[in-house]
């Protein structure tokens, strides 16, 4: 290969590499519970990664549900606003996220449609943690609003 050549290809993966390193979300977060707000009844997710699946994001959820069994859910797609499947959430079939400022996301959850659950995603300007904000509506109707923190592992 010709010098001019190799030195192109590096600096193509060097700033592919300075983008997805710059998305402060990704990486492994930890639910703080005593900093959190989580009502009684609502699901508490554990663990939440952020990972580089291709030229997208995939989004991977561990925690417990009301009655404290395990739940565990799946997202693949991209910051566009844009609704990709979601799997293995009884609330939720469809996800959408949208870049809202330097660290910040807004999502939207829906089930057949139907909206069930919004919020925001905010990573403090150090890195080290981030807010979750969300309202969402059982089946029965009834609004829950939480906020959840994480610290980032």
């Amino acid at each position: 290969m010709k010098p001019k050549t190799i030195l192109m290809s590096v600096a193509v993966l060097f700033a592919a590499a300075m983008c997805l390193a710059a998305d402060a979300n990704m990486g492994t977060w930890k639910l703080n519970e005593a900093k959190s707000k989580i009502p009684a009844g609502a699901t508490k997710n554990h663990t939440v990664v952020y990972e580089t699946a291709g030229d997208m994001v995939k989004i991977t959820v561990d925690g417990v549900d009301a009655e404290g069994k395990a739940v565990h859910n799946e997202w693949t797609g991209n910051w566009d606003g844009k609704d990709y499947a979601v799997t293995g959430d009884p609330n939720s079939d469809m996800r959408s996220y949208k870049q809202a400022g330097t660290g910040a996301l807004t999502f939207k959850g829906t089930k057949a449609g139907k909206v069930t659950v919004t919020g925001r995603v905010v990573v403090s300007a150090d890195g080290k943690t981030r807010t979750v904000t969300t309202t969402s509506t059982d089946s029965k109707g009834k609004k829950t609003h939480a906020t959840g923190v994480y610290d980032k592992q």
